[in-house]
């Protein structure tokens, strides 16, 4: 008796230890998430985190899932919202849901308030960023600063600053900007003109940006009497012109990014040095602009010249003229790139344009997926998350129907041992499921980010 008493109390010991290590993962996980950011580090130039508050840009909205895809820096946050119960605020769209979510555009600011339940983010308030408030006192038009910039800033007389962080100004600034980013701004002053008087003109990331506009307040108080904001910024510049950069910033700035690049010298003298991966682009015609990546694309284009005194500031002007943003021109040229020792290639330059965008993460390859089309692997379990009244219209033989919005709680069905790949009618929905599984620990998921078409029995797939 004494020794079954003894081995009863090991059990429940055991059991109780084991019940513990649950509770304390299931802590830790819960922890870990909590402890992720709140928002994107750009809205801490301006705004404070708050409880059960995320600040982002705006991914995408799955209706058919109630489903919303925001980023935070590099991470996706997926929130489920009641279409009934959802307050969407500074749309400009007024009583229908739908249309006030799809009036968001792709990569806009937002803020959402919710609440969560059973693991899972429900949004109850969805906050679009309103342009900033701003006298017209205060206000220089786009078509003045084009003005001043073509003229410079000695006959121009102005100081133009770029109140953006310093790694969006290695990217690409208006020509003859200076950086003085908002967040340094106190420290930084030094780089205000001695004369008070004198114009000076902030920029940022667009109407909705307050670090300009912060900034404008800031000179104000040190006694600036004659501060503007060009309000539309960065993204109404990049839309008509060029930007311009030094070719060590854009080494650093473009490193995790594709591009396109650019080199708009004689080949003769090009292939004594270039920057490797430039391709030989001495004119713009119509033939040279077709060589280019579709505008849709938005894939940003590098342009220099031997030291950014030759040709590259023309070719790049006509190729923004064309209606391609993101044009950006090596003030300093292949010379600034060769000062800064930094690799050179010599010989034949590439003369056919290749750019290739950066997959999203998780995205599987078209012709990988095209595979499971016709046998399933054994180690793989394929998921439709569409809802059951699409998957009547087609489906591929052999995938596992779990709507995108309920993938969270069939996770029984999804062992982590296995390769999980979502799938839906255009990637929005498998994308959520995606970013929803990798927040549930799980490492082998990918998702096809491409349109799928059922028609008789067969499937089409396109970008």
């Amino acid at each position: 008796m004494v020794q079954r008493n003894r081995h009863w109390r090991f059990i429940s010991g055991s059991l109780a230890f084991s019940a513990l290590m649950v509770s304390w993962s299931v802590a830790t996980a819960a922890d870990q998430t909590s402890a992720l950011p709140s928002d994107a580090k750009i809205c801490l130039n301006c705004h404070k985190p708050q409880a059960n508050n995320l600040r982002g840009h705006w991914e995408s909205v799955a209706m058919k899932s109630s489903s919303i895809q925001l980023k935070v820096d590099n991470r996706a946050e997926i929130l489920k919202f009641d279409k009934s119960k959802l307050q969407v605020l500074n749309t400009g769209e007024k009583g229908d849901v739908e249309k006030q979510l799809r009036s968001i555009k792709k990569g806009h600011e937002v803020r959402i308030e919710y609440t969560e339940k059973d693991g899972s983010k429900y949004a109850q308030v969805v906050s679009s960023k309103p342009p900033v408030k701003i006298s017209d006192a205060e206000k220089i038009s786009s078509g003045d600063v084009e003005k001043l910039v073509a003229q410079g800033p000695q006959k121009g007389k102005y100081t133009l600053i770029d109140s953006r962080p310093g790694p969006k100004f290695k990217e690409g600034a208006i020509p003859t900007a200076i950086s003085l980013p908002f967040p340094q701004f106190d420290k930084m002053v030094d780089r205000l003109p001695a004369d008070k008087n004198s114009l000076v003109i902030f920029y940022c990331s667009g109407v909705t940006c307050n670090m300009s506009p912060g900034s404008l307040q800031k000179a104000k108080k040190l006694g600036y009497t004659n501060a503007k904001v060009f309000v539309e910024g960065m993204p109404e510049w990049f839309n008509k012109h060029y930007g311009v950069t030094l070719a060590k910033d854009f080494k650093d700035a473009y490193k995790d990014m594709p591009f396109v690049l650019l080199d708009t010298r004689k080949p003769a003298a090009a292939e004594k040095g270039f920057i490797p991966g430039a391709v030989t682009f001495t004119e713009v015609d119509e033939k040279s602009l077709k060589s280019l990546p579709d505008k849709k694309m938005k894939a940003p284009i590098i342009v220099y010249d031997a030291d950014g005194t030759e040709n590259a500031a023309s070719v790049a002007a006509k190729i923004a003229e064309a209606g391609y943003a993101n044009v950006v021109v090596l003030r300093d040229g292949i010379a600034g790139w060769e000062q800064a020792k930094l690799p050179v290639a010599t010989g034949a330059l590439a003369t056919k344009i290749v750019f290739v965008p950066k997959p999203k993460p998780g995205e599987i390859d078209v012709e990988e997926f095209r595979k499971y089309l016709t046998a399933i692997p054994a180690d793989t379990i394929l998921v439709d998350v569409r809802l059951p009244e699409e998957v009547k219209e087609g489906s591929i033989k052999g995938a596992v129907n779990i709507p995108a919005a309920d993938i969270d709680q069939n996770l029984a069905k999804l062992p982590k041992d296995k390769k999980i790949v979502a799938y839906c009618n255009t990637g929005t929905q498998a994308e959520m499921a995606y970013h929803t599984l990798k927040a549930k620990g799980y490492t082998n998921i990918h998702f096809l980010n491409a349109k799928l078409f059922f028609d008789d029995g067969s499937v089409e797939i396109s970008k």
